[in-house]
């Protein structure tokens, strides 16, 4: 290997020391040990190093510092060692610091009780200034690399989150009418086909009722359209109020004309069902002189119900709404019929 790549070798090395740092805790009741440890990694500037001389304040130093790995001496006055890792364990500030235990002895079972503790590491003090700073480098670069992906995996859930409030946002916005807040038309259209589908399939009723507001070109006329936009808006509510069941769809379906579907629902139901619909519009009691039917805003509604069979579209069912609701207006307005 030639002189110019052992030089980019050393400066890529050097480069990627620089993109973390490591902070080690050395937790000793010596303060020989503590100045010996210091000076062995003086010379490597990726390293930081803080010294705690008192094991009860160790946790508490720990939370303060964020070390990458902890060193540790087993036997200090006042605190066991090893009752010591097991608070670093069930703290979650220090719960995933690598710990790497300076000891005096080799005894196997005391390194069998550190490492069934939770330390991960084990070196007979004071060890070789290579080898302490590798085994520091190899521990701290696991942690920081677990630290780097928990806050990557962490921000990829937030960016999920905020993905999908967004697409269920836009869902909204794609099925939703923008004036009344309501169903569009679009969505009904799609809402009605799955139910008539699912009827068809159980042979179950589904119904739906038409509504027109009455006299509204007058209104608009009269009042503006400004003033029109709100009655609709007024109306969507009362109608949307109406709809009781998760099942049942509120939607506007064109101009002044709303459109109910209820799936389950029986002719009778739905009779009731436009009566109250009728009724809670005449009771918002929105003032409209120039209509020649009443004073007041109005509503008339056209139901119909099938079960549908084999060769029947869902615009059957709208059709049959539709010729009921144009029966009701040429009935005198402010009225339901349900029955050609």
């Amino acid at each position: 290997m030639d002189l110019d790549t052992l030089h980019r070798l050393g400066a890529g090395m050097s480069a990627a020391r620089d993109n973390y740092k490591i902070m080690v805790l050395l937790v000793d009741d010596q303060p020989l040990v503590g100045e010996a440890v210091r000076l062995a990694l003086s010379k490597q500037p990726h390293i930081n190093f803080h010294y705690c001389a008192r094991a009860e304040e160790a946790v508490g130093v720990a939370e303060l510092t964020k070390p990458t790995v902890i060193l540790q001496d087993l036997v200090m006055p006042g605190v066991d060692g090893l009752a010591l890792v097991h608070r670093y364990r069930t703290n979650p500030a220090t719960s995933d610091i690598p710990i790497i235990v300076l000891s005096t002895t080799e005894d196997p079972a005391i390194k069998r009780a550190a490492f069934a503790a939770g330390v991960n590491d084990y070196l007979v003090k004071l060890p070789d200034t290579i080898e302490l700073v590798a085994r520091i480098e190899y521990h701290s670069r696991f942690y920081i690399n677990l630290q780097q992906r928990d806050a990557a995996f962490q921000a990829l859930q937030e960016s999920q989150q905020k993905l999908q409030e967004i697409n269920l946002e836009l869902l909204r916005l794609t099925n939703t009418d923008g004036l009344t807040g309501i169903a569009n038309r679009r969505y009904f259209d799609d809402y009605l086909e799955a139910e008539w589908r699912r009827a068809k399939r159980e042979q179950a009723e589904v119904s739906m009722l038409l509504i027109d507001v009455d006299n509204f070109k007058c209104y608009n006329d009269t009042y503006g359209h400004v003033a029109g936009d709100e009655v609709l808006r007024r109306i969507a509510a009362a109608i949307q109020a109406v709809c009781r069941r998760p099942a049942d769809l509120a939607a506007r379906f064109g101009g002044e004309e709303f459109a109910l579907v209820l799936p389950r629902t029986t002719a009778g139901g739905v009779g009731l069902l436009g009566e109250i619909v009728r009724r809670t519009v005449e009771e918002l009691a929105i003032s409209h002189s120039a209509a020649p039917t009443s004073d007041r805003v109005t509503v008339s509604c056209g139901g119909a119900t099938l079960i549908p069979s084999e060769d029947e579209v869902p615009a059957r069912l709208i059709e049959l709404a539709d010729s009921r609701l144009y029966r009701a207006k040429h009935q005198g307005k402010n009225r339901m019929v349900i029955v050609d």
